[in-house]
């Protein structure tokens, strides 16, 4: 096999493996035990094959400096995909400078179940909503947010758990 080819090979490899072994550990993390056991599966595999190249032909730096870039690659690409999938869901919690907006009325007519309530700021009264969204929606809240209380201060996390409330009946269909 030509060098050129050889190190092509040992970053391709270690990419796919490396995006593989991301997602799935996402996957396990989200509790999707049978799509991470699916790609352990077709990840071991393809480790083997790259690790089996590797190995061979250690005697030239290049090689190990390939294994290293795929490896990077690997774990941007698998971060990238995981990202475009989505999965789960986000808290959104956004902060207004007045209790008095229309926000909350705005964001239910988009959809989105929003739980508000007045808090005292530093500087006074602030309305709190918290807005449970589909991770895949995230971004377009946050448009809506944005161009509703473009000053409003927002905090986004993932939850790990569910239980009551009406979201909760939509997430189990």
């Amino acid at each position: 096999m030509s060098t050129l080819l050889l190190v092509g090979s040992i970053i391709g490899i270690n990419i796919a493996y490396v995006s593989l072994f991301t997602l799935r550990l996402i996957f396990s993390i989200k509790g999707r035990r049978g799509a991470a056991s699916l790609l352990a599966m077709f990840e071991v595999f393809i480790y083997l094959a790259g690790l089996n190249l590797v190995l061979q032909n250690l005697s030239n730096p290049v090689n190990m400096a390939a294994y290293c870039l795929g490896f990077g690659a690997g774990v941007y690409l698998g971060s990238r995909i995981e990202e475009y999938m989505a999965l789960g869901y986000s808290v959104v919690q956004v902060i207004t400078n007045s209790v008095e907006t229309k926000l909350p009325d705005k964001l239910r007519s988009f959809g989105y179940g929003v739980t508000s309530w007045a808090a005292d700021g530093r500087d006074g009264k602030r309305l709190v909503m918290q807005v449970l969204v589909k991770r895949s929606n995230e971004k377009k809240l946050m448009d809506s947010i944005a161009a509703e209380a473009p000053r409003a201060f927002v905090i986004s996390h993932e939850p790990r758990q569910f239980k009551g409330g009406f979201w909760t009946k939509m997430i189990e269909r």
